[in-house]
């Protein structure tokens, strides 16, 4: 990841809210789209259509070779999941994660859904990743570090008993789908970890995605070389959008949940 931050003029800005909004349809259209008897390669699909439809291009297609224009991971995929032939089933919740290029500039987002009634554990720990989201950007102000961010993450996940992956982690966003700064979603230190932790300015644009884990934090690729999957076999659910740095709150670029 190249570590030049780029900070984002105007109409820079309003291209991304348009981005955005393509993004975000395009994961209440996937999330729209679970239900037993679907294959992750059916919601792709709706997926991949929308946002052609859209006038945007599907930013993860052929992104350092990826196959497809959704993530699609389920139960103890953390993320990456490559869509296929699996099929979903009641009880599963299920991770999407997608992206929109418009007019040059990408929009970023993620989340963990049910596929009809699911476990209370399974509930909880969805809603726990998506509230830590919302703990995190508490801290997506001026003046405040990246690590703040995670710091704060952290200790809204650790506090109920999970785990946050330590291997993937959030990023800057815009021209391109990972810019700098690196964006983890626990609290870091520069002189052991090596991880920069800039002062968030105006302008700038991140992605914030919690990965959290009901089990430990570690985790393993499958033979794909693109699914990241749990150690232990424990659930995973992630939730991410696109935010924007302000000289106030922060502005959430891909928040609609519906269409």
């Amino acid at each position: 990841m190249p570590d030049t931050i780029y900070i984002k003029s105007k109409s820079e800005i309003e291209i991304m809210r348009q981005a955005g909004r393509i993004t975000a349809g395009a994961r209440t259209i996937a999330r729209q789209a679970i239900a037993a008897g679907v294959t992750t390669k059916q919601i792709d699909r709706y997926v991949h259509e929308f946002i052609i439809k859209s006038g945007a291009t599907p930013t993860f297609l052929g992104y350092a070779g990826f196959p497809a224009s959704a993530c699609v991971s389920v139960n103890d995929e953390v993320i990456h999941g490559i869509p296929g032939k699996r099929v979903i089933h009641e009880g599963d919740i299920v991770s999407l994660d997608v992206g929109a290029t418009y007019k040059g500039m990408v929009g970023d987002c993620a989340g963990t859904f049910p596929c009809g009634q699911i476990s209370e554990e399974a509930r909880r720990l969805i809603q726990v990743t998506r509230q830590s989201f919302f703990e995190g950007i508490r801290f997506a102000r001026e003046g405040y570090r990246i690590s703040d961010i995670g710091g704060a993450i952290q200790d809204y996940v650790e506090s109920h008993g999970y785990s946050v992956v330590r291997e993937y982690v959030g990023h800057g966003v815009g021209h391109r789908m990972h810019e700098a700064p690196e964006v983890p979603n626990y609290r870091i230190d520069r002189h052991l970890s090596g991880r920069s932790n800039p002062r968030l300015v105006k302008g700038m644009t991140i992605a914030v995605e919690p990965m959290v884990n009901m089990g430990g934090y570690e985790v393993k690729v499958l033979d794909n070389d693109w699914t990241v999957v749990t150690v232990d076999g424990s659930l995973s659910a992630h939730y991410e959008n696109t935010i924007l740095i302000t000289d106030g709150e922060p502005e959430i670029l891909t928040m609609a949940e519906d269409l």
